[in-house]
């Protein structure tokens, strides 16, 4: 026995009355439903077998404002002829369109029409002439009669000829078309079944209340049943961008750690974005194919000549760090050009200048920007996790561990570190972490403890654990992305269905 509720009943009898066939204002005035829950009542019974609905889409015509002021008091061209009648079937336009009481605004448009129709002709000095009687009501006109009197019309009702007519009609730009779709609900071979087997309606209750419990009245009235396993509607609600999402927890967990986060300025000189950081003034990195210069301004000023002295003395001889530094000589014009920093080191050299007792744990995620060839692993603009910790006795053991401890809270739990080499730190390792959609090892930073040649010229005499790297490859492995290029497309159905981050 298929169950029905209240609702369905009611519009199968309503179709029955109708002889199986019938639209939905027709069900909504014979069952007393509203339109919602009638359409609701349909789709159920449609799932059921018992009805089929059928769609059809009509075109309605209707007047706009200068239609329904033509159609009161007629086409401009109709005044002016009828006009022109009076006055003998010659007179001046002048003469004419004082005559017609017609606006200035449809002279232009009467006397065109009047020449398309060929109702009247105009002859050398502004004259109209007309050898008409009153002309015959043409299509168009008949149309706006129609409207009028009889309002919106279905396009598909109408004859050929005022088919027509809404086209000249709406190039006139007296009408407007409007599509609607009009749903016809028709009774089943089962539907006619079990109508003919009889419905007697009974009115459901669909929240138990207090009352009907105190006095047992839910023992005679009919509960209504809810399918719980039904598929609710999709909804969107606004969220934050997966991207911006991982930002926002590395954050949290970086600050959960004890860290404090900095930022800092995107255009840098090349001397903190390089010659802090001791790497030599010709190195391809610096070139233009891998770094954005500044065109204007070109230069920026450096700090105070105590420390660029020093920076370029470790870079020339190595100073007194015990280094042979780069044997060559250092410009400090190079060191002046303005860049778009290409890693946030930069801002980390230089908050350790100016903070040079310990202890210091601080952070960034920021954005960089390389001089890359995009391709789906590599953006010209993207986002480093940078972080440093500065205090007495700290070893690389201590970077591995928080390190493990930061990938760990992310839920990266297969982690390994290999020995590298980066040119500001020494000892320098790499992390990797196993992506099991992959099967392989993908390194995500790199770290280590900056060199002598990068603290003494700023005066910090403790040692400095370091580590960055790129977020994007990080994202590319929690959002399982495997183009970069992707994170950035805005593709609003990945969106909508990638989840929100979990904390």
């Amino acid at each position: 026995m298929i169950e029905l509720r209240g609702n369905e009943q009611k519009t199968l009898l309503a179709l029955q009355k109708l002889e199986g066939k019938g639209q939905v204002d027709q069900i909504v005035e014979i069952s007393g439903l509203a339109h919602a829950a009638a359409m609701r009542a349909a789709l159920a019974l449609s799932t059921k077998n018992l009805i089929q609905i059928n769609e059809q889409t009509q075109t309605i015509v209707i007047l706009n404002d200068e239609g329904k002021y033509h159609a009161q008091n007629g086409l401009p061209e109709r005044r002016l002829i009828h006009a022109l009648i009076k006055l003998g079937g010659k007179a001046s336009v002048k003469e004419t369109v004082k005559k017609a009481a017609l606006e200035e605004k449809f002279c232009t448009i009467a006397l065109g029409w009047l020449h398309r129709k060929g109702w009247a002709t105009l002859e050398e000095k502004e004259h109209l002439l007309t050898t008409h009687r009153e002309p015959s009501v043409g299509i168009d006109e008949k149309l706006l009669d129609l409207l009028r009197e009889k309002g919106p019309q279905v396009r598909e009702s109408l004859n050929k000829d005022l088919q027509k007519a809404i086209i000249v009609l709406k190039s006139r730009k007296l009408v407007e078309t409007d599509e609607k779709t009009l749903r016809e609900l028709e009774l089943t071979k089962a539907g006619w079944e079990l109508v003919e087997q009889g419905i007697e309606i009974v009115e459901e209750v669909s929240q138990l209340t207090p009352d009907l419990v105190h006095t047992r009245k839910w023992q005679k009235v009919k509960l209504r049943k809810f399918d719980v396993t039904a598929p609710g509607p999709a909804v969107y609600p606004g969220k934050i961008h997966p991207l911006q999402q991982i930002i926002q927890r590395i954050r949290e967990i970086f600050l959960e750690m004890g860290f404090t986060e900095i930022r800092g300025s995107i255009v840098q000189t090349a001397f903190w974005n390089f010659d802090a950081l001791f790497q030599p003034q010709d190195h391809p990195a610096r070139e233009m194919m891998d770094t954005f210069y500044l065109s204007n301004p070109k230069t920026g000023k450096l700090p105070e000549r105590r420390i660029v002295d020093r920076v370029a003395k470790t870079h020339m001889d190595g100073w007194k760090t015990g280094s042979r530094g780069w044997q060559y000589s250092w410009s400090r014009d190079e060191a002046k050009k303005l860049i778009i920093r290409t890693h946030t080191t930069a801002v980390t050299i230089h908050y350790l200048a100016e903070h040079q007792e310990p202890p210091a744990k601080v952070f960034s995620v920021d954005r960089i920007y390389r001089n890359e060839k995009l391709d789906y692993q590599h953006l010209a603009e993207l986002h480093q996790i940078e972080g440093v910790i500065m205090d007495k006795g700290v070893t690389l053991r201590d970077l591995i561990g928080t390190l493990r401890e930061f990938y760990f809270r992310l839920g990266l739990k297969k982690v390994q570190f290999w020995p590298s080499y980066f040119p500001y730190t020494e000892p320098s390792a790499q992390s990797t972490v196993y992506v099991p959609k992959l099967k392989t090892w993908m390194e995500l930073c790199g770290m280590g403890m900056f060199r002598p040649e990068v603290l003494e010229p700023f005066g910090i005499k403790y040692p400095v654990l370091a580590w960055g790297g790129g977020l994007e490859r990080l994202a590319m492995v929690m959002l399982d992305v495997d183009d970069i290029r992707f994170l950035y497309k805005n593709d609003l159905g990945w969106i909508r269905r990638t989840p929100v981050c979990q904390q």
